[in-house]
């Protein structure tokens, strides 16, 4: 009986796979080959299966906010015995066993690669900084997990296993015990909890984590493939730390000769690239020789890698292919070997329940009581004690290694697969009902629009930046609105990043490196480039304060961030780039759609007046003489609340000894025709511009202002009033395209929807949410070399007494566009307030 036991434990072992060497590539269907029967054909499809079931998977999961690797485990085990697999005709096709040499070797390779990039990632510095309160935190949830690994490895462990039951507790209690620091990270984001300090300890002690876990498993490696705690596990042990020192003090020095060698400003050589890559194999070679993983070499070979272009180039090459093509083989392996129907019997059954609710009671409550000893809130407590139980490839590697190794049998390793993707899975449910985080008290302001700021008070201004590319024209643009002593200039400077599954895209949150160390990653190359161009530009430009942050989300929540980010600092202003740019030959090209989407939701959203900026250029004032005029600045005026602000902005400019203001009002020509507008918000036309303007309140507003900014600005010779009398659309374009080319920057209101001046105009309007004036500005075949604002005053129930506040939930938007529902709500809104509803 207990040789029957002993024989299922690795079914594939009581076969003999017989391999065919020259069957490599098949001759061709129209030759009678079956594609199937050769390794290369059968290995193209079974990763085409692989992929495609997992980005499904990773689709289906999104609206749940679960991470990648959850639908990468799930994928694996849906392709194994325990779904799609119990088909012995799926399973011998698709995936026979004379396949699955090749299909691990390859799993392999990506998993090398894969962990190799997660140590060119990781900052070592980080854990080197670390307070006492992460270290204390990462200690504690790991050691009750540890404790209740040590003692359910006793009702797991057979009596007829080979191995020892000091191992089988080693890999149990270390596989309970591990956090997953890049899973971790894509949840922290997820939430927008990465800039919170329960973010930063999580974080902190998850990197924590990670390093102990990396040293438990090595240990645990060694010892399995000994089997007993014998002479030879010492020399697996001594050869590692070995191994670890002459990377240290060997390889590290080379490969940061290698970066001295290349030119400041160019790209590492190819052949260092192929060097370091090929190192990476040897790495692996070595440690798989000397008796531990082959992927331990791996990641202490990246973990020596300095920080700096070199890891920016290695990551850029290697990581959407690896990451994307290669590890997903890892996780349908683990699935293939996954096989459910092992768990038999309501006990077994049983324990797999109190293991997964004992082993995150024991992170938590090991967490809660760090947590309550500094001070920390309850329920903060609980919250980081279910981000400490994200799994993820750690513990898939270790579990991988102990079924090799026979350390597991089939039932102890589907349990434990289970254990991995129920405690990761649930954390987001979870933690979405218990963290509360208590409401930000909303201090009420209002100084929401240029216009209602006092002369001699801060200008609070929230810039969004995409890339670098956006940089040089709104540092004109600041300079430009002419910081004083009387009336200093705040610039919050919020560097927009998407949010991926890449690790890299979220360790510029936590750049606390000193200045001039060189950048991790792309996107934090980008941030510094942008960071450093405005800490010169405050440098150099006296009353101006710049405080630079980064805001890392989806596309179609990112609005929320800048809201929130906007109502936080108290700005006047927030300064967006357009979606488009121009093109060499001066046409205009959408960088990417979504930026239009952010652009509509601020624009919906925002309790404080926006700018959407079209960037074609603006030099810089600060060489200019002072008798020079540096810069000719029009506003086009038609009237209403955006206008107002337009002018409003465009006056405070006026103000700078370089710049030229002409103000260029439209008035209505008697023979003007009143034009008829549909009911708005119409089925069949879901592009339209809803106008709820108060008219004959709005036009004695428009004229009092005017003739202040007139009464004031009388002797300012830099300053030219005119006005343009015009009867219809046709007229308004054809005044527009006779504007002075010497001007450098248009500004204009995004405009109150339909007038008799912009009668016509929206009917071929490309992008809406700009206005008809802003919208034909935009456009390539006017202004083609001008930048143009785009203004969008702020008109709230604040104006009238009220106290203004963001939406309840803005993730409600539609990712398209603004919320249409939530826009028709606003019709209750005093004032030309412009809203719309667009389907790009």
């Amino acid at each position: 009986m207990s040789q029957d036991k002993a024989s299922t434990m690795n079914k594939t072992e009581e076969l003999i796979i017989c391999y065919a060497p020259t069957m490599i590539t098949t001759n061709g269907i129209w030759q009678g080959d079956n594609p199937l029967d050769y390794s290369l054909p059968l290995f193209i499809l079974q990763l085409t299966m692989v992929v495609v079931l997992t980005r499904i998977l990773v689709f289906i999961l999104k609206p749940f906010r679960q991470p990648r690797v959850i639908s990468e485990i799930i994928g694996g085990v849906i392709l194994g015995p325990s779904v799609l697999g119990q088909s012995p005709k799926f399973a011998s096709t698709l995936f026979p066993l004379r396949s699955v040499m090749v299909l691990e070797t390859m799993a392999n390779v990506g998993l090398l690669y894969f962990l190799f990039l997660v140590g060119v990632e990781m900052d070592l510095q980080v854990v080197r900084r670390t307070g006492k309160k992460a270290i204390i935190i990462a200690l504690a949830g790991m050691i009750l997990p540890f404790l209740i690994g040590v003692s359910f490895s006793f009702m797991l462990h057979q009596k007829t296993q080979l191995v020892k039951q000091g191992t089988f507790i080693l890999f149990l209690s270390v596989a309970l015990s591990v956090t997953s620091f890049p899973v971790l990270a894509r949840i922290l984001a997820e939430f927008k909890l990465l800039n919170t300090e329960i973010g930063r300890i999580a974080m902190s002690s998850a990197l924590v984590n990670d390093v102990f876990a990396w040293i438990l498993m090595a240990l645990a490696i060694a010892i399995a493939e000994n089997e007993a705690m014998s002479l030879a596990s010492l020399w697996v042990v001594l050869s590692s730390t070995v191994f670890v020192v002459f990377c240290i003090f060997v390889v590290r020095p080379l490969v940061v000769w290698m970066v001295k060698k290349t030119p400041e400003g160019e790209n590492i050589s190819e052949f260092y690239v192929c060097i370091i890559l090929i190192g990476v194999m040897i790495s692996g070679f070595i440690t798989d020789a000397i008796g531990t993983h082959s992927v331990f070499g791996a990641f202490v070979f990246g973990l020596v890698i300095p920080n700096g272009p070199i890891g920016l180039t290695l990551i850029e090459k290697l990581e959407d292919f690896v990451s994307g093509l290669l590890l997903p083989l890892f996780f349908a392996i683990s699935g293939l070997k996954t096989e459910i129907g092992a768990i038999e019997g309501v006990g077994t059954w049983g324990i797999l329940v109190i293991v997964i609710v004992l082993a995150c009671a024991g992170k938590i409550a090991g967490s809660l009581v760090v947590a309550l000893y500094y001070q920390m809130p309850f329920y903060e407590g609980v919250t980081l004690g279910l981000l400490m139980n994200t799994k993820g490839l750690v513990e898939m590697v270790l579990l991988n290694v102990g079924k090799d190794q026979k350390v597991l049998d089939d039932k102890s390793f589907a349990i434990m697969v289970i254990v991995a993707v129920v405690m990761t899975g649930t954390i987001t449910p979870f933690i979405t009902t218990i963290y509360k985080p208590a409401a930000r008290k909303f201090v009420p302001y209002k100084r929401r629009t240029i216009q209602r700021i006092k002369p001699d008070s801060e200008f609070r201004v929230l810039v969004c930046i995409h890339t670098p590319r956006n940089v040089p024209t709104i540092i004109n643009l600041l300079e430009a609105s002419h910081p004083t002593k009387k009336s200093p200039i705040c610039v919050y400077v919020l560097h927009l990043v998407e949010l991926t599954g890449r690790a890299s895209a979220m360790l510029v949150v936590h750049n606390s490196r000193k200045s001039g160390k060189p950048a991790l990653n792309r996107t934090q190359a980008q941030s510094d480039h942008i960071i450093s161009a405005f800490e010169n530009f405050e440098q150099h430009i006296e009353c101006i304060a710049i405080q630079p942050l980064t805001a890392i989300s989806p596309y179609s929540t990112m609005h929320e961030d800048i809201c929130a980010v906007a109502e936080d600092k108290r700005v006047a202003m927030i300064i967006i780039p357009f979606h488009k740019q121009q093109t060499v030959d001066g046409g205009m090209e959408t960088l990417n759609p979504a930026y239009r989407t952010i652009n509509q939701n601020v624009l919906a959203n925002a309790q404080c007046s926006i700018g959407i900026l079209v960037d074609r250029g603006l030099s810089g004032l600060t060489r200019l003489a002072a008798n020079h005029v540096g810069h000719h600045i029009a506003v086009l005026f038609f009237g209403g609340a955006d206008d107002r602000e337009a002018l409003a902005y465009a006056w405070r400019m006026a103000d700078h000894p370089g710049i030229h203001l002409t103000v260029m009002r439209f008035i209505t020509g008697s023979e003007v025709v009143e034009p008829t507008v549909d009911s708005p918000g119409g089925e069949d036309d879901r592009r339209v511009l809803t106008v709820m303007t108060d008219g004959n309140r709005d036009k004695q507003i428009d004229e009092d202002y005017i003739r202040e900014f007139r009464l004031r600005t009388a002797k300012d010779e830099s300053i030219v009033y005119m006005e343009k009398v015009v009867n219809n659309g046709e007229q308004t374009v054809a005044v527009i395209r006779s504007i002075d080319n010497r001007h450098d920057l248009l500004v204009v209101g995004r405009g109150q929807g339909i007038s008799p001046l912009t009668a016509g105009l929206t009917d071929w309007s490309e992008c809406p949410e700009l206005g008809a004036i802003g919208d034909l500005l935009a456009s390539s075949d006017v202004a083609s070399t001008v930048s143009v604002l785009v203004v969008q005053q702020y008109v709230g129930p604040e104006a009238h007494g009220g106290v203004p506040s963001l939406p309840e939930n803005p993730s409600l938007l539609n990712e398209q566009g603004a919320n249409y529902g939530q826009m028709m709500n606003r019709r209750q809104l005093p004032r030309g307030y412009c809203v719309f509803n667009s389907q790009p």
